[in-house]
């Protein structure tokens, strides 16, 4: 309906009760307490202290508890799509009884969490060690084991691609005090044994590193391989029980995870609580702070403080506090559907328009005007009643908005025979090849594009003229009149002075005069403010950015013909290729797979291109964007939901 009107709260209390004035203002849920400008204060007041770091600290530990459980228990997986949230009373939420030993527990699931991690790495390193020994299984000798008193033993690796015969026959022919044995080949590398008579083993290696030989490859280890190997093999079973009893011991933690749950959104609050709490200002006696509360909420606060020993003052915002005033939106059952739209944009300026309760009937006209099928808008209607009545979320725009579409998206689909496409007369001619059934409708988007086309340029004239409109008010109400004068209502002149110009009427021997004297206020208004030759150009570019303005803003609303036409051609194309199997069967499977196929695009291409008529075409008229989201100091929750308590004691 309108941006909620906000009071500027400066309120001092005494230093005591700031701890029980916070979580009254947090169960109220109506003040937003600002940061205090630090430099503007006497040094003898100072902020508050605060366990903002505690509470953030103990949030990380639980949510990495948590991340575990869904990990590795999947028992402890939140429900599904559908699940709602559990219930719980104000009072019971606010009970840090049992927050103590959750937290105990998300510290011993984190402590097990790095165990897990721990052995997993060990599980990896000794799979790596495994890996490296094997292609040596067949060296019988101890791995440290370099030499005899005459021979020296080099084990090492050549490339795969080293000629096994040409390093032989160079090896026989050059050093003859040299043997190489070949133990493994692989694609990676081929594993060696080199002994030598220590005269020529500095010779036989400079040999072999010409043909990319390397050593090292065993170095540190003792024992046969194969005994390193079986040493390996125990580790690894030794890790693997480690490990299971470990995820077991992660395992049993599962049903605790609602506890989890609940602790961190207990926690979350608290930290709310603590982060307006390092706003408070205190010198150790009283408390001050200074806030933004909504006008229609101000009555029961103000009702509360005056029990209190505290002293308050409430005013108006100054102009100079106008940018900084937090903005929320109030709407009725249709128009707070389009808050999920607005965000995405940008909320407005406080001292803007709401642009929701205009918005509304445009977008969820195109909306429906563009998907234009009965099944797909019964599918969006009960697919957004069950979520919400199921699912109870705390943001609801985003499901009434596709409800709402999806009344739209019926309408248009009984105005157009739609439903799945041509689904039922398809059906209707495999049951019968001589049926000739076919929905009701009052146009075909297949066959009336041309006029389909015409009313989406219509509709795009009106939402543009209702856009000029609402700034033309705007500018009204802050006085800027001339501003209105001569960039919307001149325009309104000229155009419809050419409409009478082709009509015929209006015209006083055979000039136009609505028309001329819209030109005059045009060639007016350009110059306004300008020198010299900074007129022409001001009005050249006045005329140039008017007219291809209109004509395109207005030729970008064709994309609701073609999101409409689009839609029933590809419905129809899977009912026909349903139809060649010439089975009711495969027809039903594959038409309902397409369709389903193509609600998914549709849903996203309508949304997406209905924002894009709203944000470029509509908002770009009169929308004062840049406002902050009023965000009050109350109870909030991710994983429950709350049952508030009528009783403000």
């Amino acid at each position: 309906m309108a941006i909620v009107k906000m009071k500027r709260l400066h309120l001092l209390a005494l230093a005591k009760d700031h701890d029980a004035m916070l979580r009254q203002l947090q169960h109220m849920g109506c003040v937003e307490i600002s940061e205090p400008d630090m430099e503007q204060l006497p040094d003898s007041l100072q902020r508050c202290d605060s366990a903002v770091a505690d509470c953030l600290a103990q949030q990380r530990q639980l949510q990495t508890a948590m991340d575990t459980l869904r990990r590795l228990a999947p028992k402890a997986k939140s429900g599904g799509l559908l699940t709602p949230r559990p219930r719980i009373s104000e009072a019971d939420y606010l009970d840090e009884t049992d927050l103590a030993s959750e937290l105990d527990a998300a510290g011993q699931i984190n402590a097990l969490t790095a165990e897990l991690n721990r052995l997993t790495a060990r599980e990896a390193q000794l799979h790596a060690d495994r890996t490296a020994l094997l292609p040596w299984q067949t060296l019988d000798i101890p791995t440290e084991l370099t030499g005899t008193r005459r021979t020296d033993i080099t084990t090492g690796t050549l490339p795969p691609f080293a000629g096994w015969d040409a390093i032989q026959g160079a090896l026989n022919a050059q050093i003859p005090e040299a043997v190489l044995y070949q133990l493994s080949v692989s694609r990676e590398q081929q594993c060696v044994l080199l002994i030598t008579h220590k005269a020529v083993t500095a010779q036989a290696l400079e040999l072999l590193r010409g043909y990319g030989f390397s050593t090292g490859q065993l170095k540190g280890r003792t024992g046969t391989v194969q005994q390193l190997l079986d040493t390996l093999t125990r580790q690894e079973e030794q890790t693997a029980r480690e490990k299971a009893d470990v995820q077991q011991k992660l395992t049993a933690f599962a049903s605790r995870m609602e506890a989890l749950q609940l602790c961190a959104d207990r926690l979350a609050t608290r930290q709310m609580r603590e982060e307006n709490r390092h706003r408070l200002l205190t010198d150790g006696c009283i408390v001050a702070f200074d806030g933004w509360v909504s006008a229609e909420k101000l009555p029961k606060l103000t009702a509360w403080l005056d029990t209190m020993d505290c002293a308050y003052d409430v005013a108006d915002p100054t102009e100079e506090e106008i940018p900084h005033v937090p903005v929320a939106l109030k709407g009725n059952v249709l128009t707070r559907s389009m808050n999920c739209i607005t965000e995405q944009y940008s909320l407005p300026a406080y001292d803007g328009v709401d642009p929701n309760p205009v918005m509304a009937p445009f977008f969820i006209f195109f909306f429906g005007m563009m998907m234009a099928d009965m099944a797909y808008g019964l599918l969006m209607i009960l697919g957004s009643l069950l979520f919400l009545k199921k699912k109870r979320p705390d943001d609801r725009s985003f499901m009434e908005m596709i409800f709402w579409c999806g009344i739209t998206t019926f309408i248009f689909g009984a105005l157009t025979g739609g439903f799945l496409g041509d689904f039922i007369p398809q059906l209707c001619r495999m049951i019968n090849p001589e049926s000739t059934f076919a929905l009701p409708s009052l146009f075909d988007p297949l066959n009336d594009t041309m006029a389909i086309m015409v009313g989406s340029l219509v509709l795009g004239v009106i939402q543009i003229f209702t856009g000029m409109a609402v700034s033309v008010v705007e500018k009204c109400r802050k006085g800027c009149f001339p501003d209105a004068l001569w960039d919307e209502i001149t325009w309104w002149i000229i155009l419809a002075g050419g409409a009478m110009a082709v009509l015929g009427v209006g015209s006083v021997s055979g000039v136009p005069v609505v028309l001329c004297a819209g030109c005059l206020m045009l060639i007016y208004g350009a110059g306004r403010g300008k020198k010299g030759f900074g007129k022409v150009t001001s009005l050249v570019g006045a005329v140039y950015n008017g007219v291809t303005g209109f004509f395109s803003d207005i030729l970008s609303y064709v994309r609701l013909m073609a999101l409409m036409l689009s839609g029933a051609v590809l419905a129809q194309v899977f009912n026909m290729l349903g139809a060649s199997t010439g089975n009711i069967v495969g027809f039903i499977v594959i038409s309902l797979v397409g369709n389903t196929l193509n609600l998914a695009l549709n849903l996203l291409g309508c949304y997406v291109h209905d924002m894009r008529l709203q944000f470029l075409e509509f908002f770009g008229r009169f929308y004062k964007e840049g406002g902050k989201a009023y965000r009050p100091l109350r109870l909030q929750a991710k994983h429950v939901e709350i049952i508030k308590e009528e009783n403000e004691s």
